[in-house]
């Protein structure tokens, strides 16, 4: 793992100094920067940056960039190529001699003899950029579901005005350039309101982009082109398999995605939350893990703090997965000093934090003080339909029958009825219960969407001041949604909901919260479930194996019963969060009424302050569960007091 940084530019060395200094956390071992010559007539040079994490040959040989043996290719990589020793056996029956062990100069090796083509021959997860001297271009790619963020800004040349491009794993990194502006994008903001993120390419800074997943940008001649090179397809569906074929079949594919996940020339481990994921990976890692006990981490949460969070302990669960698996096992309990601990997270984030970011930054932490790599079970969910809006759409689907005019005003009638955010026993059921029937009575795609939604379009019509509806009149904050569902149209309707959450939730929201707060800590994280030889396997199963009745990724459970005791197995499903309900009415109330105050609404202009005072209120009183959005706002001003003042 590593952070890469670059421009193209007037004198660009001057600032690369200070980029690869915001992302030093994320590759402490080494750093490394090369120039090019000047490029044309304005004396603009490319200029590449590298902060190293030692992960495979961690001698001096894999010191980057990296510039191939004829000189014509220089490299800046961060991440891992799994399958980088199969491709290194072609590459040299094709002549090409290696002078390290490392997986960059495969990549390197790669690049130089198949070009862009090289990326579907790619097992791994990536970002790097090639800078190319003969052709004087550069070439940006992103690994297949987005693990590795790739962020960028292009300047086009205008008359005296001799263009700029600039980019970076983090956003940090670009604004430390001192050549960017730093301005909030209306339209990632009304897209981040509606569900706590913004789909790629925006970010909430104006005119800094995401580069999607998948994707590979050339810039050349001052103009850049962007081109899709990996996509999942569910158009070769396997009928006529028993059951028993494929849960052998699930159990083969993870077990050696797990093992190819594990090659590193440093310790390694696991998260463990006592979920079937995480477990699940754990009882594959024994079986590579020659005699050596697998190392553990588990985050748990007080008892207190769940008053308004009915979820199951996953303490309990995660101790007795460690006994059967009998690992080396390291647990910590959530006590952060929050408000203290929030800012941090933003800076890390370059974005507000969402609730995942406290655990996964603190057990990151934790488990960095002896392991450089860890793999996670994210992905599970978006692979094997493990997210109860899954369930969700399937039960409300039932009422479709019903005429929409009697279907809706019933829903809406429920939905009023139900409370929103009281403490006990039916906590959870009762807040599940009014979201579902918020959007039961929509049609299919509509009703999706309104399951992901926090602020509405209606509740954010209500909290825009003037000037921000104005910004933001006629901007459909659905819109990457709607394209993904028009490409997936005749697929299996659980499928569509598979393939959008994949293009979207996973990678503009768990992904990159997971590398942000992981590499904040100088620590790697591996995501088997997205191994693109699962997702691609994943995608021919029939959707009725993923969600069987009421039981959601039933043939990975039915496949995992042969390796895990079954209660740990078919256990209630626990999200990965932090207590916020509990939080916002405890140590984070004094920074509730202090970053969200009129005075400090008013002065941002953004929100009509009264409506601010009445989403806190009635979260607080418990008529409503508004405590994500009112997260949502606290950290949209931490985040702005960060970046933007």
């Amino acid at each position: 793992m590593c952070g890469i940084s670059g421009l193209v530019s007037i004198e660009p060395e001057q600032h690369l100094a200070a980029m690869l200094r915001t992302i030093e956390h994320r590759g402490r071992d080494d750093e490394g920067v090369w120039t090019s010559a000047a490029i044309d007539d304005s004396g603009r040079r490319a200029c590449l940056g590298h902060r190293r994490l030692a992960i495979i040959d961690t001698s001096r040989a894999g010191h980057q960039p990296m510039l191939s043996a004829d000189g014509r290719y220089v490299i800046t990589f961060g991440g891992e190529i799994y399958n980088y020793r199969e491709l290194r056996e072609e590459l040299k029956s094709k002549g090409h001699v290696f002078q390290t062990e490392t997986d960059t100069e495969v990549l390197l090796t790669a690049f130089a003899e198949w070009g862009k083509k090289c990326l579907p021959r790619l097992n791994g997860m990536f970002h790097f950029a090639v800078w190319d001297n003969h052709e004087r271009s550069l070439t940006l790619a992103r690994d297949h579901v987005g693990i590795k963020p790739l962020y960028y800004f292009y300047k086009p040349r205008t008359g005296a005005n001799p263009g700029l491009f600039i980019f970076g794993s983090e956003v940090k990194a670009i604004l430390a350039t001192g050549l960017v502006e730093r301005a909030l994008d209306p339209e990632a903001l009304n897209q981040f309101l509606t569900f706590l993120w913004a789909p790629d390419p925006n970010t909430l800074f104006r005119g800094i982009k995401t580069l999607p997943p998948a994707h590979v940008l050339t810039f050349q001649n001052d103009e850049i082109k962007i081109d899709e090179w990996w996509d999942v397809s569910f158009d070769e569906i396997e009928e006529g398999r028993s059951e028993a074929w494929w849960q052998e079949q699930v159990l083969e594919t993870f077990d050696r995605v797990v093992k190819l996940e594990m090659v590193a020339d440093v310790p390694l481990g696991s998260f463990l939350s006592g979920g079937i994921d995480s477990s699940g990976i754990v009882a594959m890692m024994r079986r590579h893990s020659n005699g050596r006990r697998v190392s553990t981490y588990t985050v748990g949460i007080e008892s207190e703090d769940l008053r308004y969070d009915i979820i199951p302990d996953d303490v309990q669960w995660a101790r007795r997965v460690s006994k059967h698996l009998d690992t080396d096992y390291h647990e910590i309990m959530l006590q952060p000093a929050v408000a203290e601990l929030l800012p941090k997270l933003v800076y890390h984030m370059d974005e507000p934090a969402i609730d995942m970011a406290i655990p996964s930054y603190l057990v990151s932490q934790a488990a960095r003080e002896t392991l450089r790599v860890m793999l996670s079970g994210m992905g599970g969910d978006e692979v094997f339909a493990g997210y109860p809006r899954q369930m969700a759409m399937k039960i409300a689907g039932a009422f479709d029958p019903v005429p929409g005019m009697l279907r809706r005003p019933l829903m809406k009638t429920l939905e009023r009825t139900l409370p929103g955010g009281m403490p006990g026993r039916l906590t959870a059921p009762l807040r599940n219960a009014k979201k579902f029937a918020r959007s039961a009575g929509l049609e299919f795609e509509e009703r999706y969407l309104g399951y992901g939604t926090y602020f509405t379009d209606d509740a954010k019509q209500q909290l825009y001041s003037d000037d921000m509806r104005a910004m933001t009149r006629g901007l459909d904050a659905y819109a990457a949604h709607r394209r993904y569902f028009a490409r997936v149209e005749n697929a299996a309707p659980l499928n569509r909901l598979l393939y959008v959450d994949l293009k979207t939730f996973l990678p503009c929201l768990n992904l990159i919260t997971t590398d942000k707060t992981s590499m904040a800590a100088n620590l790697e994280v591996r995501v088997p479930f997205l191994n693109r030889h699962l997702i691609e396997f994943a995608a021919r199963m029939p959707p009725e194996l993923k969600l069987r009745g009421f039981k959601r990724k039933y043939i990975l459970k039915r496949a995992l019963e042969k390796v895990l005791p079954r209660d740990v197995v078919w256990r209630k499903k626990a999200g990965f969060g932090a207590p916020i309900r509990a939080w916002l009415r405890g140590p984070l109330r004094p920074l509730v009424d202090d970053l969200l105050s009129q005075e400090t609404i008013q002065r941002r202009g953004l929100f009509r302050a009264d409506e601010v005072r009445r989403i806190v209120d009635a979260n607080l009183s418990g008529r409503e569960d508004y405590n994500l959005q009112v997260f949502q706002l606290l950290m949209l001003e931490l985040w702005q007091r960060q970046f933007m003042d």
